[in-house]
This record gives C-alpha cells, structure tokens and sequence, in this order.
C-alpha cells in the first residue's frame, strides 16, 4: 500500500513539474499504430462490429500485457508504475489549455479564443460567441478532468500500471473511433462501449467529488435530475454535477461534424465568462487533491 501511495504522488508530482513530454510521448506512436490497424480492418468504413473488437485487442491488449509484466520486475517496477501513471493523465494539461482560451477572452480576442478551444473540443468552434467560447472551454474541462485525471488515478489505484494503461489506450481509441459518423458507427462500436464501461464508476465518483468541492446541494440536484437527459451515460453525471457546483448553465446547441445537437441544459445559475475556466480548473484541482489526502490517510491506516 506504501508503495502505492508513493507511486501515485511521484507521478503527480512529476505530471505537475514536467506536464506532458513534448516529444516521443506514447500515446503518439499509439496513435500511428491505430491508424495502420483502422486502415486494415475498417477500409472506407466498411468494418463491422467483430472487426472493431478485434481492432480494439490488436490495439490495446499486448501493451497492457507487456506493462503488466515490466511492472512486476524486482528492480524497474516500481518506476514503470510510476512512469505509466505519469504518462496517463494529464492534470497540468488542462491548465495549459485553459488559460490561453481564458485570456484570450479577457483581451477580447475571439477569433484566437475560438482557435484554442478548438483545440481541445470536437464541436465546430467557428461560429462560437464568446459565451459560447465560455461554455465549451468549461464542459472540456470537467469532462476530461474526469477522463484524463481521474479515471487514470482510479484504475491505477485499482488495478495498478497494467490497469492504467489498457484505461488509457481504451479512451484514446473512444477519442479516434467512437463517432456515431458512417464511418465508425460499427466498426468504432465496441471502443465506445468499452470506454462507456471503464468509466462508469469513475464518472460518478467524479461526479461526487465536483460536488462536494462545490455547491454541494445543488451539483447533487443537478445530477439527479439533469443527468438522465444527457446522451453520455458518464458525461451527463460527470458534467451535470459540476455544472451544478460551479453555480454555472452549460450544454445547449452545438454543431458536431456539421451537424447541429440539440443538448439538454446542464447546471443552474449564470451563463459562463472567461473566469469561470479558471474555476472549472479550479475545481478539478481541488478534487484531485481531496483524492490524494484519502489516499494518504487510507495508507496510513493500512499501515
């Protein structure tokens, strides 16, 4: 338990000194890799459901395994461990992205406002207002507070670095295939379903931490009676209670692959500003710190 206590704090603390690795990160290669086996597998989306599973375990069970065993070695496992955490979330990410979209808008640049917030949502950011801006910069940050940090702690804690990494790859492949487009509808089937289940319970402790680091009564109304409307099993929690802890409305119309969404509001309160990516941050920030104290006070105890 000691040591994994430690390895979880060494690879936070490593996330939040160094951020993520600017050249040769994984994930990147990973990303290359999954292309040549979509390319296989799926030509002009003519792949079904049984390729896509097979798809997903070309792609993400032989690391899982390899790491599984680099992790148990006498001498190196521990900083394999440690290593695989690190590379997996990605806490002081959200705050790079964060902030130039913030302070683009409190200069009043929307034009650079909406080229950074396109970079890290799928919706078509062209047409955005700044409100709008607001809006999408703020979900991204609660949602992938949940899928890139949270999550990654949960089945690191759980299930250690095998646990962590077939996570990981299992959510990057959701990012790449899990579009309801002709082209993945089948084929990306499984990848979606999988990341669905993956993040089943870690959403909704998410969900509970946003609101106890929050306006604590109305995120838990909020995700009682908002959720359910949401398309996302895990996003509709996830978003819908931090919404309601920030005292903010979120959702609403957005266009997705050319298409306009329709989405069921989400929160109670003002319309999003600039500051309230700040504060959206803000709160995955301190989640994440509650979730290191237990984690340092279940140790001590187990110890």
């Amino acid at each position: 338990m000691l040591s994994l206590v430690l390895a979880v704090l060494a690879a936070v603390s490593l996330d939040v000194i160094l951020g993520e690795p600017r050249r040769w990160h994984p994930l990147v290669a990973f990303g290359a890799l999954v292309n040549r086996i979509e390319q296989q597998l799926n030509p002009a989306g003519s792949g079904g459901r049984g390729q896509g599973v097979l798809a997903w375990c070309l792609a993400v069970l032989p690391a899982t395994v390899l790491v599984g065993l680099l992790a148990q070695l006498p001498v190196i496992g521990w900083l394999v461990q440690v290593l695989a955490l690190y590379l997996a979330i990605g806490l002081r990410s959200l705050a790079e992205h964060a902030e130039p979209i913030a302070a683009a808008l409190d200069a009043g640049d929307l034009p650079r406002a909406r080229e950074q917030v396109g970079r890290i949502v799928s919706r078509d950011t062209r047409a955005l207002d700044e409100e709008g801006v607001a809006r999408a910069a703020s979900e991204s940050m609660l949602e992938n507070g949940s899928d890139a940090v949270f999550a990654a702690l949960f089945w690191f804690i759980l299930a250690g670095a095998p646990g962590v990494v077939l996570y990981r790859l299992s959510n990057t492949l959701d990012a790449m295939w899990g579009y309801r487009t002709p082209r993945f509808l089948k084929f990306g089937w499984a990848a979606a379903r999988l990341d669905d289940l993956l993040n089943y319970l870690p959403a909704r402790l998410v969900a509970l931490t946003y609101a106890l680091c929050g306006q604590t009564a109305l995120a838990l109304r909020c995700w009682r009676q908002q959720a359910p409307t949401w398309d996302s099993p895990n996003a509709g929690p996830v978003m819908a209670a931090g919404a309601g802890a920030l005292g903010l409305v979120l959702g609403g119309a957005a266009i997705y692959h050319g298409e306009l969404h329709q989405r069921p509001p989400l929160g109670e309160g003002a319309a999003p500003v600039a500051a309230d990516i700040r504060r959206a941050l803000q709160l995955v920030q301190r989640g994440v710190a509650v979730w290191l104290v237990l984690l340092c006070v279940a140790g001590a105890l187990y110890a």
